[in-house]
């Protein structure tokens, strides 16, 4: 076998990985925006209401985890009314477990009275991040089809708030829903069947990643970024950051992150390269290990 021939071979068994192995499943927070004062407030059983329905639709699809269990010991409690920003930098700061997607919802509602009614109107929006880029996702929308009347008799809190917390919670199933299926077409594909436990290795959700190469010479990153266009997944690349001995890849892919670090090891592997490796957020650091009277590596398509 050829040297060129050897080349092709260990190029498709990285595309072949994706059969081999299971994605790492995507973990997803589900977050009440209520930064606008015409929303409801985070802390009201209206809220606490469309967060579980919303939760427990998702569940099915992904893994939904509770805000308040995994950040119990890091970040204040109870808080109301926290802008995009801070939601954002929760998701991101989260690593046990480390938070893929994040849903953000908003929920409003009123009550308009006059000489003989009482009728609500209650309606939810938000959208889906990319929790690690920011990346858009998508957005969403559900609305009551119109407005309700509630008992005439209904004027204190709780009451207001029992009632407008029914439909508010038929809201978040329907809201769920729509983003379960959206998610199992994200993650699944047009063959969910075909899926290993209803996580595929490579999902239609479209992930930045950023590679940085500490130590490597411009011609050891070249060499590696032949195998970067090849791996299953690969979408694009482009380098965001040039130095002598420090280059920063920009790298977008629907495989795992599970997947993306085997592959990158395996890289490694193939071209006698020794390098640690650290990984938080989005972000893969690499730094060359070298050793005294290394001798320089042999192009692999000159032959084995």
């Amino acid at each position: 076998m050829n040297g060129l021939s050897k080349f092709v071979l260990i190029l498709l068994a990285f595309g072949a990985l994706s059969s081999s192995y299971a994605a790492d499943s995507v973990n997803l927070l589900v977050m009440i925006e209520d930064a606008d004062k015409d929303s409801i407030a985070r802390d009201s059983r209206i809220n606490k209401r469309v967060h579980t329905s919303v939760s427990q639709q998702l569940n099915h699809i992904v893994n939904v985890y509770d805000e308040t269990a995994i950040t119990l010991n890091q970040y204040k409690q109870g808080r109301t009314q926290r802008s995009d920003a801070e939601l954002l930098d929760i998701a991101r700061s989260v690593v046990n477990p480390p938070i893929d997607l994040v849903v953000i919802f908003s929920t409003y509602a009123s009550v308009q009275t006059n000489e003989y009614s009482k009728k609500a109107q209650a309606r939810i929006q938000g959208r889906m991040l990319d929790a690690k880029s920011g990346q858009f996702l998508d957005s969403f929308e559900v609305q009551s089809s119109n407005a309700w009347a509630i008992p005439y008799t209904c004027v204190k809190q709780a009451c207001i708030l029992e009632e407008i917390g029914n439909e508010a919670t038929g809201l978040g199933d329907e809201l769920g829903f729509v983003l379960a299926e959206k998610l199992d077409w994200l993650i699944n594909g047009e063959n969910p069947d075909t899926a290993v436990d209803n996580r595929s290795s490579n999902t239609q959700i479209t992930s930045d990643f950023y590679l940085q190469f500490d130590g490597f010479s411009p011609q050891e990153v070249a060499r590696i970024e032949e195998y970067l266009l090849v791996f299953s997944g690969y979408i694009s690349h482009r380098p965001t950051e040039q130095r002598h001995t420090r280059t920063t890849i920009l790298y977008r892919t629907n495989s795992s992150t599970a997947k993306l670090n085997r592959n990158i090891l395996r890289v490694l592997a193939e071209l006698d390269m020794r390098a640690t490796i650290h990984f938080q957020g989005n972000k893969f650091n690499l730094k060359r290990i070298t050793f005294r009277g290394d001798k320089p590596h042999r192009d692999i398509t000159q032959g084995w």
